[in-house]
């Protein structure tokens, strides 16, 4: 770092952290980290080890140790240098706060309390894979850690199954082949999916495939390190004739042939040409 340290605003600063990669911080990020009254990290070695690499001195600040485990006694702490008129900036171990890491209910705290809150962001793992997924990602849903045992996963992942929008989900080593099996039995082997390993990372590796082959993957090896895994919006199931027909009966009872065609192709996923086809044929039945 170089020049005069610009003060803060008293308020609460989330700063994002690399997620492998330490020249991946931001340099606002960097700046808060420089300039915060009160420092406060899920992990303070992580965050101490960060300054280091960036050349942040802690100029006799103490870095605040807040996590899921402390936080009903740290939070007061925190609130209390906030009423005091100080910045204080909350860093995560890695990546976003909030985003699968500690933090929310001090940002409710905070705002509840009319404090300022405010992001630097960056750095996420969920978004870094999502890139590189190959994946639709017009829209997603960040879906968290699923549940370690395999029956709470099963009836966790059938509640996702259906949802219209890529999945991203977290996971560890140890449970990604308990993941695969329970996805190859609720969501079937033929759906798309990719595992993005250690992310930004000397041994990064994206494996995509249908769920079915990437069970055999996982259980053929062990993975390590951070994993996150994303699963494609599930398709549109292929109408039957009988289905086409109903649905263009009942359209035509209101509609034009052309107004008909441009609905049931819509409703059912199919192509324009052939619910046309469709339409005409039953008009000639008829």
């Amino acid at each position: 770092m170089s020049g005069k340290i610009q003060p803060l605003d008293p308020g609460l600063y989330f700063v994002s952290t690399p997620i492998g990669n330490a020249r991946d911080i931001t340099l606002r990020a960097l700046d808060i980290l420089g300039a915060a009254d009160v420092l406060a990290a899920e992990d303070t070695r992580s965050l101490r080890h960060l300054m280091d690499i960036h050349g942040i001195p802690t100029a006799g600040r103490t870095i605040l140790s807040y996590h899921d485990h402390n936080g009903e006694r740290m939070r007061p702490r925190l609130l209390g240098e906030l009423a005091e008129g100080r910045s204080v900036a909350y860093a995560s171990e890695a990546g976003t706060p909030l985003v699968a890491d500690p933090g929310f209910q001090l940002a409710r705290a905070a705002i509840s309390q009319g404090y300022m809150v405010t992001a630097a962001p960056g750095p996420s793992a969920a978004i870094a894979a999502l890139t590189v997924s190959g994946l639709p990602s017009d829209r997603f849903l960040f879906a968290g850690f699923p549940p370690s045992q395999s029956g709470q996963r099963k009836r966790w992942l059938a509640e996702l199954a259906n949802i219209p929008a890529t999945l991203v989900l977290y996971e560890s080593p140890r449970r990604i082949n308990g993941l695969f099996s329970d996805l190859v039995q609720t969501l079937g082997p033929e759906r798309s999916a990719v595992i993005c390993r250690e992310l930004t990372k000397r041994f990064e590796e994206v494996l995509r495939g249908p769920i079915g082959v990437l069970a055999e993957q996982v259980a053929e090896r062990p993975l390590k390190g951070e994993i996150v895994v994303l699963i494609d919006r599930a398709g549109h199931k292929a109408a039957s004739e009988d289905e086409l027909e109903t649905a263009l009966r009942e359209a035509l009872e209101c509609h034009s042939i052309r107004e008909s065609v441009a609905i049931v192709s819509q409703s059912l996923g199919l192509p324009r040409r052939r619910v046309y086809q469709a339409a005409l044929a039953l008009g000639k039945d008829d």
